[in-house]
């Protein structure tokens, strides 16, 4: 059977207890949710009969998929564990299963397949560039302007 990759999203919308599919995580995700249905065993089931492995990509890739995020505008919206599921995907050149926005978006720059979960997914791909509305000028990493200290708004400029 086909592997995917599963984020955090994946686990709370229950696709790996429902999915035929064998299922990926890092263990990052896994420390995260593994209090989902634990009262029932489900997350013990799915590793004891090899439905979800837990695997953790190459720094390599965690580092690549880092600048990508950067170069994206993804950076500030995505936690370590984004970055390990996206990175783990790329690692393995496999689908990715997940509803976040920001995971999707980084995902899809690097050419990797994304099936959303209870959304439609995104529509638009591209680099997310941070801007005051004031000063009106584009900075990188900051959340609020430097030099007026307005918050920095978001706009998405599509590939």
């Amino acid at each position: 059977m086909a592997s995917s990759v599963y984020d955090a999203s994946a686990f709370y919308a229950g696709i790996p207890f429902a999915s035929p599919v064998h299922g990926i995580t890092t263990s990052i995700i896994f420390e995260e949710i593994k209090h989902i249905k634990k009262s029932h065993g489900a997350m013990d089931t799915l590793l004891e009969t090899d439905r979800l492995r837990i695997q953790d990509p190459d720094s390599a890739n965690i580092e690549l998929v880092t600048s990508a995020a950067k170069k994206t505008g993804d950076a500030q919206k995505l936690s370590k564990a984004d970055i390990s599921a996206v990175a783990l995907a790329y690692e393995l050149k496999t689908n990715l299963v997940t509803d976040d926005f920001a995971v999707s978006n980084l995902a899809k720059n690097l050419g990797l397949q994304v099936t959303p979960i209870m959304t439609n997914g995104i529509k638009d791909v591209g680099k997310w560039i941070h801007y005051c509305a004031g000063c009106k000028k584009e900075f990188v990493g900051e959340e609020f302007c430097p030099n007026c200290g307005n918050k920095l708004n978001r706009k998405l400029l599509k590939r």
